[in-house]
This record gives structure tokens, C-alpha cells and sequence, in this order.
């Protein structure tokens, strides 16, 4: 295991590792409520899926993916990522997911997109750092806005799951939009 990378008041964020998918971090893309409002949850998840993605995730330089780390349980409880790199274009796409619900609606979703946003504008030399959710996941709506995030359009019907089509809504955030 490796120690913090980034640091909040009460999570770490470190590299996702592989043995990450010996705890319960593979189940979570096997549960419908975690994944109602993301692509997964449409095909089975195993654990040498979780293991693979992990092992793929620390070499690639096209992506950062963090476990966050909850400080006062030592428990991974999700992972947050800057992905699809554009070096050229200095933007990347923020993502998350918080598997563990006991973790949820506590803020620490927020403590950790605000270090990675940071991380991303501080460290990549990122100009933008955007994301798309469907319309009805109020969780990510609500944190897009907390980051300063700017709503900028919407693709209609562009997400498909439980039998509905959902618009996309799109938000972005410019380095200097960023308060730091």
C-alpha cells in the first residue's frame, strides 16, 4: 500500500491499487443504487475486472485515478479521477464514484473533487476540467456547482438506463475560474 498523495480534513487520496479489489470496491459497480446515475451496473463487474482497471490506471498517463481514503476508518471508499488527458488542448474529464454509503451526503465527495481539481489546474497545467450527468443525478449537480463548475449545455436523451432516456447536462470549470 502506498501513504497519501493528496490530503483533506477528513480523506487521502492514493493510487488505485490492485489490491484494492480484494475489499469491496468491485461490488460497487455490481449495485444498482451506486450505479444509478453512471455507465456501469450494464455488465457484470468481477474482481479481476477491478484488478485490471487498477493495474491499466497506474501506468496510464491519459488518466489519474485515486482511491479516497476515509481518514477515520482507514476505508476506501471511492475513487475520483481526472480522466481522458488532453495535453494538447490542457483539459481532462473529472469523474467519481463513492461506493460506500455510509460515506454518503457527509461532504467528503466534495473535500476530495476540490483537491483533485486543484491538482489538476496546480500540477497538469490544466486549462478546463469538465464532466456531463444526467439530469436527474442532483448528487453531481449539486457538486459541479460546489466546484464553480459552469453548466454549458446539454445533450438530449444521451443516457440510457432502467428502461429511460436521460439529457446529459454539461458543466466545465477554466483555470481561471478557479479560486485555488
Amino acid at each position: 500500500m502506498t501513504g497519501p498523495f493528496l490530503t483533506t480534513a477528513r480523506t487521502y487520496l492514493r493510487n488505485l491499487q490492485e489490491s484494492d479489489a480484494s475489499g469491496t470496491y468491485s461490488e460497487w459497480f455490481n449495485d444498482e443504487e451506486v450505479c444509478r446515475w453512471n455507465s456501469h451496473h450494464r455488465f457484470p463487474m468481477s474482481v479481476e475486472d477491478v484488478r485490471q482497471y487498477a493495474a491499466e490506471s497506474s501506468s496510464a498517463r491519459d488518466r489519474v485515478v485515486f482511491a479516497v481514503i476515509a481518514t477515520d476508518t482507514d476505508r476506501h471508499i471511492g475513487n475520483i479521477s481526472l480522466q481522458s488527458i488532453d495535453y494538447i488542448n490542457r483539459s481532462a474529464e473529472f469523474a467519481i464514484v463513492f461506493g460506500e454509503r455510509d460515506y454518503w451526503g457527509k461532504g467528503l465527495a466534495s473535500e476530495a473533487s476540490r483537491v483533485v481539481v486543484a491538482h489538476g489546474f496546480s500540477e497538469l497545467n490544466l486549462n478546463r476540467i469538465y464532466c456531463g450527468t444526467p439530469e436527474g443525478n442532483a448528487g453531481m449537480i449539486r457538486l459541479a456547482a460546489a466546484l464553480g463548475m459552469k453548466e454549458e449545455g446539454r445533450s438530449r436523451q444521451a443516457f440510457f438506463k432502467a428502461g429511460q432516456y436521460h439529457d446529459v447536462i454539461h458543466y466545465g470549470l477554466l483555470s481561471n475560474e478557479h479560486g485555488g
